[in-house]
């Protein structure tokens, strides 16, 4: 895989990713209080679907490509913003897209390339708002120094999407996890991972029950049985601290995403599942 993002824009695993980000994003917003929003691997900002890197793979065809007419109502919400934001919206555009006067985002991305892509869009650019920051940042760094939530800001929401490059990915995203749990413990914390094969899953998961940290839902689709490990067969979503209500949103979510995404290949499905108590 190449793993820069442009590439797999809009594919399933980023329509997973999204829908659910909506949600909890929605839901933290049920409150008037402000929001602080820390994207730690923000990417580009927003995709080409129809040129660059996406056009070459054509992975956004079994992916958002399949959502954009008449969506299930559980995607509603999240297609209609896909639409509105015009090129397809990485997590930033999407979530820049919710703000309110009150909240505040702050985008983190190490890559030269893409860091210039995202700052000349958001940040001072042609869809900045003066809510957003972006920052040339190491992700797992920035979880340590960039919380508690600056100004004041007593609530957060941290999307952690890593690369997935280096073997150890899943040993730094738990340890990202807990460095920032650590310095914000009331915090949101979302994790999105690749399920290619079983056991990197396996393991994380049991580094998380084991790490102390409490309240921690898994949300999983797979669409055929994850045993090959070269192929993204499916992708979770981690979440400490999840709002109220998550686990039974997201069942729908998993479903209307699978009954739409499905590729009819034995072992498809999806799951819920709190692997930690409050």
């Amino acid at each position: 895989m190449n793993y820069r993002h442009a590439f797999h824009a809009g594919n399933f695993g980023d329509c997973m990713k999204h829908a659910l980000l909506v949600w909890l994003l929605r839901a933290l917003q049920r409150k008037p209080a402000g929001l602080f929003v820390l994207d730690t691997h923000a990417g580009a900002g927003r995709y080409d679907l129809s040129a660059g890197p996406a056009e070459r793979t054509g992975e956004w065809r079994a992916g958002i490509g399949r959502l954009l007419d008449e969506p299930p109502a559980a995607l509603a919400d999240y297609v209609s913003l896909v639409r509105d934001c015009g090129l397809y919206p990485g997590s930033p555009m999407l979530i820049e897209a919710m703000l309110r006067p009150q909240d505040r985002l702050t985008c983190c991305e190490l890559h030269p390339e893409d860091h210039a892509t995202l700052r000349a869009t958001m940040a001072g650019g042609e869809t900045s708002v003066p809510q957003t920051s972006v920052h040339r940042r190491d992700a797992w760094e920035a979880l340590g120094g960039l919380l508690p939530p600056p100004g004041g800001l007593r609530r957060a929401l941290v999307l952690i999407d890593p690369p997935y490059e280096a073997t150890d990915e899943f040993s730094s995203l738990a340890a990202g996890l807990a460095r920032g749990h650590a310095r914000f413990p009331t915090g949101v914390f979302a994790a999105w991972y690749p399920i290619k094969h079983r056991a990197p899953v396996r393991a994380f998961r049991v580094a998380m029950r084991d790490s102390g940290l409490r309240d921690i839902v898994t949300a999983e689709l797979w669409l055929r049985e994850p045993l090959d490990a070269a192929r993204l067969n499916g992708c979770g979503l981690l979440v400490v601290n999840p709002p109220f209500g998550f686990m039974a949103a997201a069942e729908p979510i998993l479903a209307a995403l699978l009954a739409r995404l499905g590729t009819g290949e034995a072992g498809q499905g999806f799951a819920v599942e709190r692997i930690a108590d409050e």
